[in-house]
């Protein structure tokens, strides 16, 4: 059985991208992980939508698009190292 990850709300810092997810968990990982993010103004990544079912992040103005599943995957090898 698959359980989707599905994204509620985002928001970052100038270290990090925080995803709260429909289970009221918190994905935080660094901005450094995503230059295209990081030199961004912050108009640009504040404008976001959920896409795939809530299952990934689109920037639609920079064209970059993100999955919540493989934002969790990293951080838990990050965690484990």
């Amino acid at each position: 059985m698959s359980i989707l990850i599905k994204g509620k709300s985002v928001h970052f810092d100038d270290r990090y991208l925080h995803v709260e997810l429909e289970d009221n968990r918190l994905i935080s990982t660094p901005m450094a992980w995503y230059k295209e993010l990081q030199n961004a103004p912050v108009k640009e990544v504040s404008n976001y939508i959920f896409i795939c079912h809530g299952t990934g992040i689109e920037w639609p103005t920079l064209d970059y698009q993100l999955s919540i599943e493989s934002m969790l995957q990293l951080n838990m090898q990050q965690n484990a190292a």
